[in-house]
């Protein structure tokens, strides 16, 4: 069985979504997904897509705008207004309007229908090595700034607003590394574990919510109604402010 792209890159089996807009192709791509060693998760065009892509680690979208190409080009929007995850939209072959409209609404590439799945194969992973090269690229790290506070993923420190230096642990500096990398997802306790390693010593849960108490008690106006780091009950955790690279 062949190995997905990203598997190789980053550790994990590559995870496709693929937005069901009523066509009758959604099956067999998924096997052929499948078969070629990645996760293929087949959802409807509504709001469990998007809430899938806050909750789980896709590593790319495809999208039918074959059957119904005004409600999945509103989705490609709304994904694309949150999220850089590739998008490749499935068109109608010969229509070029709805191809323009496809890549103005922020999908990466676009495939005639019907298509071999030789060639939406071989654009997968072509659009998962220019996806993990632009990652190759970010991944030096640079400094976050967020309501005044600046996060240095370089030197290891966090600035108050006023330029005082606070003292972190390293489970918290990771926490809010993890936190600024992934502003307004929710990210569950087994993922900022993963991260951060911030459950070693103890249970997950338990080990995650103690520092996740702790850093709010260092960046916080108020640890007891916190703005920041907001508590997503039976989810995890999201970082509610607003992330910028310096």
């Amino acid at each position: 069985m062949a190995s997905g792209t990203g598997e190789a890159l980053r550790g994990k089996r590559t995870e496709i979504m693929i937005a069901d807009g009523g066509g009758d192709f959604e099956r067999a791509l998924s096997d052929a997904i499948t078969h070629n060693g990645m996760i293929a998760t087949t959802v409807s065009h509504d709001t469990r897509a998007r809430a899938l892509l806050r909750r789980r680690a896709f590593d790319l979208v495809i999208l039918d705008a074959v059957a119904r190409a005004e409600d999945s080009l509103r989705l490609c929007r709304q994904i694309r207004a949150v999220s850089t995850i590739p998008i490749i939209a499935v068109v109608p072959d010969g229509r070029e309007d709805i191809v323009l409209e496809a890549f103005e609404s922020g999908a990466d590439d676009c495939v005639s229908s019907p298509f071999g799945f030789r060639e939406m194969l071989a654009r997968i992973r072509s659009m998962l090595r220019r996806e993990s090269y632009g990652r190759a690229v970010q991944s030096l790290p640079r400094p976050f700034r967020f309501n005044g506070w600046r996060l240095d993923p370089w030197q290891r420190t966090l600035s108050q607003p006023d330029g005082i230096v606070v003292d972190l642990t390293a489970a918290e500096f990771e926490l809010l590394l993890a936190f600024c990398r992934n502003p307004g997802r929710i990210l569950s306790r087994e993922e900022l574990l993963a991260s951060t390693h911030a459950g070693l010593a103890g249970p997950i849960e338990r080990s995650v919510d103690v520092h996740i108490s702790r850093l709010r008690q260092k960046i916080e106006e108020n640890p007891r109604n916190p703005t920041l780091v907001k508590t997503v009950r039976l989810g995890g955790y999201f970082f509610a402010a607003i992330v910028e690279a310096d």
